[in-house]
């Protein structure tokens, strides 16, 4: 299986692919930054280099405070106001699939019970906060080379379907058709076109519902070229079979199989509910998939992530 033979893994692959993929003790034993060491002081530089236009373009969406089938937690904006001033509350669950938000390391374990990334046990993780891998861990912000790898444009539709989810050799292709090679420190923002998919299948517009997406055959590509972040608007494929992590009420672990080996295994944060369309027009109109991409989470002690608003600029 794999790249080379554009084969999806197997099961047994699947799981094998945690620790062929693991970087644990890469950076060290007291590592909890993971693959944002692959951005050092020079990506950053000839990510500025990137910058012709000035065009700044946000990739995410507001935040959601409408409940909905998608939304079960909505958050919650009040304003209170006087004659001179007014000020804002914002309480957000931002972990889901609406918000844009930012995993840090200590969000996903090996399985339940198991160990987040490095070997640290998840008992690290309580209600005062993660004792480790938290997303404080990213208070310099993450500042490199983004590409936008888009596959709506690439197959020629609008969004990927159900029967044909987002592979890695779908990166390859991408890759060459827009004319960019991956590098190591890469910020890898894949476009499914989720929004597209939800107009034209509304009966998926709830909680549970399968989803195209990102397979986890794409573990490979980002191991392969060392990418620092994956951002994505329409995340885990659903569906594909292999073994679930998440315990749920009826007994069973659902599976999310690239969360579950990106962030635990590979010490790879992940950019949820990342808001593309923009983006995509912007790199289409340029003729460029390459750009500097920055973002900066909340300095949260302890926070298993943050809602975040990520620029590319190019």
């Amino acid at each position: 299986m794999g790249l080379r033979d554009r084969t999806p893994p197997s099961v047994e692959e699947y799981l094998a692919d945690r620790e062929r993929f693991k970087n644990w003790g890469r950076w060290g034993d007291d590592d909890e930054r993971g693959t944002l060491n692959l951005i050092p002081e020079a990506v950053r530089r000839h990510a500025a280099t990137l910058v012709r236009d000035g065009r700044a373009v946000s990739c995410s969406y507001p935040v959601a405070t409408r409940p909905g089938p998608r939304n079960p937690m909505p958050a919650q904006h009040f304003v209170s106001f006087g004659p001179a001033n007014s000020a804002d509350y914002i309480g957000l669950s931002f972990h889901g699939v609406v918000n844009t938000h930012i995993d840090a390391l200590c969000h996903n374990y090996t399985g339940p019970g198991g160990e987040m990334y490095n070997g640290r046990p998840s008992s690290l993780v309580t209600s005062a906060g993660a004792a480790a891998n938290s997303v404080d861990r990213m208070s310099q912000g993450i500042v490199t080379r983004g590409v936008l790898y888009d596959i709506p444009r690439l197959r020629g539709s609008d969004h990927v379907s159900l029967d044909s989810p987002i592979h890695g050799w779908d990166l390859e292709d991408a890759a060459r058709a827009q004319g960019v090679e991956p590098r190591p420190g890469d910020a890898v923002l894949i476009r499914g076109g989720m929004e597209r998919f939800l107009e034209a299948n509304p009966e998926h517009n709830r909680m549970g519902a399968p989803m195209p997406g990102v397979h986890a055959s794409c573990l490979e590509f980002l191991h392969e070229h060392d990418a620092s972040l994956l951002g994505w608007d329409m995340l885990d494929a659903s569906d594909q079979g292999y073994p679930g992590t998440i315990p749920t009420p009826s007994g069973t672990l659902a599976s999310w199989p690239v969360h579950f080996v990106a962030l635990p295994y590979m010490g790879m944060p992940l950019l949820d509910n990342a808001y593309l369309e923009p983006l995509a027009g912007a790199c289409s109109e340029a003729s460029r998939y390459e750009f500097l991409f920055l973002t900066a989470p909340l300095i949260v002690p302890g926070g298993t992530g943050s809602p975040v608003n990520p620029i590319a600029v190019l």
